[in-house]
């Protein structure tokens, strides 16, 4: 895939919060059993079955991936104040997001440097979506991606690298560690590529939206199985992904300059390969060697997250992306 050199980057989207180091705990669920307490858009990997050699294997491999459960409460249920979910913008030390404007200017510079590239799919993502919602007589509101290092404090809770990229409903934010494509390769045996980042930061921008519709606080009711709840919404914003990939290549930047100027087959089968990977059945037999248990099923099989994905490319329409409404999730 190739960006369109000449396009302009917004970094606006983004808070750089890399080098600044990470907040204390704000008394949330913690992490190896699942995630933040309460609900919200996290990956409970620790949850996915195949009993404590899962689990274990998950803390050493030090990964929780796309979506899930872990949300805007802490232990005890309790709403997080609003001054801790303010903490992310008070971390000391902060490389700051004037930095990243002037590493991060045009197309030129996403071909190159992957946190531009990053900067870019976001762009993309968030003016793709204010198109969709204004066609649809509402307005999109966008949602700030912070690039942090280790640790950071969020409206969710502590979060860290090892949960993978997350969605917290409670302020609206996007996180990632930017070391997760390593992992994502190096632990999860993906084959990498560009447009596979794409297809992640698409996914958590999708459940961004379903925040904003209103889908996840209906939909969030902590259950678990193949036909569950937190799996249709797992699905439903692969399918999103795959909804925006296929239009991608029309999204204009900030400037009106189209943002991603070619993707190729290629592109698209290193997002579906990168979606296998993290499908539930996947990720419990080959990460945790393990048996298969679909009753703890929170994110979806290999094949469903493929399937929702394509669903999503071959109609380019987000209204094909109803996974709600039908028995046959793949």
């Amino acid at each position: 895939m190739k960006f369109n050199e000449g396009a302009q980057l917004d970094t606006s989207q983004v808070q750089d919060n890399r080098g600044a180091g990470g907040g204390g705990g704000f008394g949330g669920g913690g992490f190896g059993g699942g995630g933040f307490g309460g609900g919200g858009m996290g990956i409970p990997i620790g949850k996915a079955g195949g009993g404590l050699g899962l689990i274990v294997v998950l803390i050493l491999v030090g990964i929780q991936l796309f979506g899930g459960k872990f949300g805007g409460g802490n232990a005890s249920g309790s709403p997080i104040p609003s001054s801790l979910s303010q903490a992310a913008d008070q971390n000391g030390g902060a490389v700051g997001s004037g930095s990243l404007a002037e590493e991060c200017r045009t197309g030129a510079d996403a071909n190159t440097k992957d946190p531009c590239a990053v900067v870019a799919f976001i762009n993309s993502t968030q003016n793709y979506w204010a198109d969709e919602f204004q066609r649809s007589g509402s307005q999109y509101q966008d949602a700030t991606t912070v690039f942090y290092t280790g640790q950071t404090a969020t409206g969710c809770g502590t979060g860290s690298a090892g949960m993978g990229p997350f969605y917290c409903p409670a302020d609206q934010r996007v996180y990632i560690d930017l070391s997760f494509w390593d992992t994502l390769k190096n632990q999860f045996g993906t084959s990498g590529g560009t447009f596979a980042e794409g297809y992640v930061l698409a996914h958590e921008y999708g459940h961004h939206v379903q925040n904003l519709l209103g889908t996840e606080s209906k939909a969030s009711d902590g259950s678990t199985g193949p036909t569950s709840n937190s799996v249709r919404l797992e699905l439903q914003a692969d399918c999103y992904a795959g909804a925006w990939a296929k239009n991608a290549t029309t999204v204009p930047g900030e400037d009106g300059q189209i943002l991603i100027s070619d993707i190729t087959q290629d592109d698209i089968n290193a997002a579906l390969d990168t979606a296998s990977k993290i499908g539930d059945d996947y990720i419990q037999s080959k990460l945790g060697g393990g048996s298969v248990d679909p009753s703890q099923f929170t994110h979806g099989t290999s094949a469903q997250r493929e399937k929702w994905f394509n669903a999503g490319y071959t109609s380019g329409q987000p209204a094909s992306c109803d996974t709600f409404s039908t028995d046959n999730l793949g």
